[in-house]
């Protein structure tokens, strides 16, 4: 498949993504036994999330969410999970700061690879109040690992 060239064809096949995320959510579910279970809430939206996580050492073997939120809120969970499973509490901490500078309109986290599919939610940036969406998932991950002390 040839890549997509212009800004509008790079828009449109990120707006996929996001939505493909949104109808077929990875690792959504619960986890029989988490070491960690946060909840949260965006009170602006209603966008709600549960997150589960288990902990291998200093890594994160194994995450599941759950809740329910507009299609960004849902995406950047998903994207997140498939994302953060194996990384150790030191790459999340920077995968997290990466993804928060995209969220900010930082156009050098929007080229880095290391972001995976959250790059497709660089958009998200222009318009304030959805950036709390897509950092809903983010900030329970960052509460789990609190949590346990990483």
């Amino acid at each position: 498949m040839p890549r997509p060239e212009s800004s509008a064809e790079i828009a449109a096949l990120y707006q996929e993504m996001i939505l493909d995320h949104y109808r077929r959510p990875r690792n959504k579910g619960t986890l029989e036994q988490p070491d960690a279970s946060v909840e949260m809430r965006n009170p602006l939206c209603g966008d709600e999330i549960a997150l589960q996580v288990a902990f291998s050492g200093d890594s994160v073997c194994d995450l599941k969410f759950s809740g329910r939120g507009c299609s960004i809120s849902q995406a950047s969970a998903s994207m997140m999970t498939q994302l953060v499973k194996g990384k150790s509490a030191e790459e999340i901490e920077a995968l997290k700061k990466r993804f928060r500078d995209l969220m900010l309109g930082d156009q050098s986290a929007a080229g880095d690879e290391k972001l995976g599919s959250l790059r497709a939610l660089s958009g998200v940036s222009r318009f304030p109040a959805r950036v709390k969406c897509a950092l809903l998932a983010w900030n329970a991950l960052e509460s789990a690992l609190a949590g346990r002390g990483a």
